[in-house]
């Protein structure tokens, strides 16, 4: 694809992100000076056809202290995260709706379809030419920012003596590798590349960055341990990024290329079908509004606190991106189940456990959320390729005790 054309394919996946994006009601926006990172996913079709599947505003994750042994809250609400864990919820449906069908069948209406025999029969798939999308209204956190529009800026504080505090502002997400760099005469080299963790003012969060997430999704998809139950892997077919003040296409594609795929391009020989490393199309869109460039504004504006996550299938609430929970959860009611988001690890169990039922090529009796995780053989075989890698091999690990064990009452 040239370069013209990837900036209209860009500007194509954009401008149906923020029609999706604006025929959403007032609730959980920006208000006033406040400012945030949209995502969003994509499907399209073969005649390549586009639609906005799930999306996700965010830029919250909360502290290891807010962790809960339950798996009631949502750990990471950063928009890309969110993003895809109303995707998953969207292919639960779609598999729900697929497994209606016969097999073999891919009607019009349905994403996936189960293979009636070959490789992989039993499980679900996508429709061919189908094709799954991701956009993000700046570069994501983590590695994919490193030598990017922030550097300079880093770099400049470093050298002028900046204390921590002063600069910190510039983006909550660059204060660890600040004060590394201060530590190293200014130089960052020695952490572009390698597992970043999220930001947390205080309370140290156990999420790992955004671009080291994506760089997973082009190893073992993004449909997880769970859904890999059910489905083949699913990869991002492109990933188009909101262009920046401060850095040209070809320097954004650039960072993509090196943290997304780069990365993780020496695993190609040691995955066995059908995972694989995936190379998605990386594409930069006209420059967002300012309300959605979070990283290149956070000196002179307000951090939304709240993300929205949305579906096609019906989802649509808001999270109060430090707790976890639904907006208007008060102190008391912080722990009814009214609370819970259904992107928490206990509601998409559920969703599992329901969908398992249902499917007659799925019979077991299993609940505990950390062994059915477990029984995803060949997804771990392909994950375990990932993390002995030497650039994902400090990936941060929750405790166990933070999986949720058994849903009551299964």
């Amino acid at each position: 694809m040239t370069s013209p054309e990837k900036k209209q394919w860009g500007d194509k996946v954009s401008h149906t992100v923020f029609s999706a994006y604006n025929r959403l009601p007032k609730k959980g926006k920006p208000q006033g000076r406040e400012v945030t990172v949209l995502a969003a996913f994509l499907t399209s079709s073969p005649s390549q056809e586009l639609k906005v599947v799930a999306l996700g505003t965010g830029t919250k994750c909360i502290g290891r202290s807010r962790l809960s042994v339950a798996g009631d809250v949502l750990n990471d609400s950063h928009a890309e995260i969110v993003a895809r864990r109303a995707l998953l919820r969207y292919f639960y449906s779609e598999i729900q709706k697929s497994s209606m069908q016969l097999p073999g069948a891919a009607t019009a209406d349905s994403l996936f379809y189960k293979e009636a025999g070959g490789f992989g029969s039993g499980k679900y798939k996508m429709r061919p030419g189908w094709q799954l999308h991701l956009y993000i209204s700046q570069l994501p956190c983590g590695d994919a920012s490193l030598n990017s529009q922030l550097f300079p800026c880093l770099n400049s504080s470093v050298k002028e003596g900046c204390s921590i505090s002063s600069t910190g502002k510039l983006n909550d997400l660059m204060e660890e590798i600040l004060e590394s760099a201060m530590k190293n005469n200014g130089d960052c080299s020695h952490v572009i590349g390698t597992v970043q963790r999220k930001p947390g003012r205080g309370d140290a969060t156990l999420s790992v960055s955004c671009s080291d997430k994506i760089a997973r999704w082009n190893v073992v998809g993004v449909q997880g341990a769970l859904l890999s139950h059910f489905l083949q892997p699913v990869y991002i077919s492109s990933i188009t990024v909101g262009q920046s003040r401060n850095c040209s296409d070809k320097e954004v594609e650039e960072q993509l290329t090196r943290a997304l795929t780069d990365r993780v391009l020496p695993l190609s020989k040691k995955l066995t079908s059908p995972f694989k490393v995936n190379k998605p199309l990386f594409s930069v869109a006209s420059i967002p509004l300012e309300v959605f460039r979070h990283a290149e504004t956070a000196a002179s504006t307000l951090t939304c606190g709240f993300s929205i996550s949305w579906n096609k299938s019906g989802l649509h609430e808001v999270i109060l991106g430090t707790t976890g929970r639904k907006q208007g959860t008060s102190a008391k009611g912080a722990t009814f189940p009214s609370s819970e988001s259904t992107l928490c690890k206990k509601r998409m169990l559920e969703s599992f456990l329901s969908l398992s039922r249902s499917l007659t090529s799925f019979p077991s009796n299993e609940t505990s959320y950390k062994r059915l995780k477990e029984k995803a053989e060949e997804y771990n075989s392909a994950l375990k390729v990932f993390k002995e890698s030497p650039q994902f091999s400090n990936w941060l690990v929750k405790p166990l005790q933070f999986e949720p064990q058994v849903l009551m009452g299964q």
